[in-house]
């Protein structure tokens, strides 16, 4: 059997074709989308990349796991302690390593393990690819090692598994100048930030907000051109819509060079092909652009779209899922036992049958940017917020996604029970996890005893300054009073 894996960094699925965005952005995608299942309601457990492929590749929840964060002790897995056997088990039934046991060549193409000092995520590749640049590359730089790789295996292997990771819809948005910008006389008039919000935005305070793109100033880079550093006005918000926007399309076009190939050597139709991504992005959500940095819609939906020998093709899926819950499904497509350690739920009969298999709720969690943890259920968003990342956000907030998707009303005040139903949903979630945890230490609250999520690590007084220097000086007030026990304060 021949696998191809596509993962797409950053990649929201309400900015694909095959989901309804109205811009032609993915068109490889939306075409493969025809034969493939697609799923709705799909999220990461936990946000944002690192936490996000630690859960997919050990199928655990990052409280368990032990990879919540960017930084500190919340960047590393935890270690399985005294059960550990000559190879870890942990490595030996991670994601890669089923693909392995079911008698596959498996070879990833990504630069994400040297980014994050993430090498258990090499676990179970016969080959690894990494061109070098951490991240920072675009997908140009990527493709020919998917050319050369499919030339030399794609027809001489019988089975095979291959993992192909592009960075391009990304923050900084970095398509490549000679890729234009196929969104130029495309308008945003009906897009949801209207001058009101935008203007409501700017008085907020906002790492990676409309005053501050690069997360605490308003500096470009310009090596990155598509990248705008404010946003002032619709201008300013179109140029960032259509830097994201470009990013998609850039890699829904290299993309598009993989499939050709593949359908040169004759492997495509009988190739089964996924299509995924680790998060999604914030585009003016809670006053955040171009960032993952909440336990949310926007951050945690996330496209999966799956072409399998015998799958329900054209089949849409509106259940609740992980991304965790594809370990369990695959290992169950591919024949191969469970293993009990797992967090997954297989939702294999979906992909094949299109049967239910959803889960009755979710929670979503981020430490990298804010300590959150949310609950997802029926149509509603709880979020619960333990650090404020520097948004003043409000310890409890509550949204009706299916009414407002872009998380702009909280209703917490009008639907006190459904708040307790969420924060209900969180507790049970949490003492089920904390029961398989060894050493009984939840790493979010390690994460805040080390100082703050890892993007926190910054003066916040220098912050305060700025935001006293452009009109924000209440939201300095509140951060230093809310904060005034923070070491980052005083640097």
């Amino acid at each position: 059997m021949k696998i191809l894996m596509l993962d797409i960094d950053t990649l929201r699925p309400d900015h694909m074709g095959c989901y309804g965005y109205q811009r032609n952005t993915t068109p490889n995608m939306d075409e493969m989308a025809k034969e493939a299942v697609r799923f709705d309601h799909y999220y990461c457990s936990d946000a944002p990349c690192l936490p996000s492929r630690a859960c997919l590749v050990s199928g655990m929840f990052g409280i368990r796991n032990g990879v919540v964060g960017h930084g500190g002790t919340g960047a590393d897995r935890r270690l399985t302690g005294s059960g550990r056997r000559f190879v870890d088990q942990a490595d030996n039934r991670n994601f890669h390593n089923i693909f392995r046991n079911a008698g596959m060549y498996t070879t990833s193409i990504s630069t994400f393990p040297d980014r994050h000092s993430a090498w258990w995520f090499n676990a179970g590749f016969h080959e690894m690819y990494n061109q070098g640049a951490k991240g920072g590359e675009s997908g140009e730089q990527i493709l020919p090692y998917a050319l050369k790789w499919l030339d030399e295996n794609g027809t001489q292997r019988k089975d095979w598994f291959l993992h192909v990771h592009f960075w391009d819809p990304h923050t900084p948005y970095r398509a490549p100048a000679e890729f234009g910008n196929p969104f130029e006389n495309d308008s945003i008039d009906d897009f949801w930030v209207t001058d009101e919000i935008l203007a409501a935005h700017k008085r907020v305070s906002s790492p990676h907000g409309a005053n501050e793109i690069n997360m605490y100033t308003d500096v470009e880079n310009p090596d990155y051109p598509r990248h705008p550093g404010r946003i002032d006005d619709r201008k300013g918000l179109k140029k960032l819509i259509d830097g994201y926007d470009c990013g998609i399309a850039y890699a829904d076009f290299l993309i598009g060079k993989i499939f050709d190939k593949m359908k040169a050597l004759g492997i495509y139709d009988e190739c089964a092909i996924i299509v995924t991504a680790d998060h999604g992005e914030n585009i003016g959500e809670l006053a955040i652009y171009a960032e993952h940095g909440t336990a949310d819609h926007p951050c945690c939906n996330i496209p999966f779209l799956i072409k399998w020998p015998g799958c329900a093709a054209g089949h849409v899926d509106h259940e609740l899922h992980y991304s965790l819950d594809f370990l369990p499904t695959v290992s169950e497509l591919l024949g191969l036992p469970p293993f009990d350690n797992w967090d997954g739920k297989s939702f294999a009969n979906t992909i094949l049958k299109g049967e239910k298999q959803g889960r009755d709720s979710l929670v979503l969690s981020q430490m990298a940017h804010i300590c959150q943890r949310s609950a997802r259920f029926g149509d509603w968003l709880y979020m619960r917020t333990y650090h404020d990342g520097f948004r003043l956000f409000d310890k409890e907030m509550l949204f009706n996604i299916k009414e407002d998707p872009h998380e702009q009303h909280d209703v917490k005040d009008a639907h006190p029970e459904i708040c307790a139903q969420g924060a209900k949903i969180i507790l049970d979630w949490h003492d089920e996890a904390m029961s398989k945890v060894e050493d009984c230490i939840d790493p979010m609250w390690r994460v805040i005893q080390e100082g703050g999520p890892f993007h926190t690590w910054w003066s916040l007084e220098s912050y305060c300054q700025r935001l006293e220097a452009t009109g924000r000086a209440d939201c300095a007030a509140e951060l230093r009073r809310r904060h005034s026990n923070d070491p980052n304060l005083k640097k």
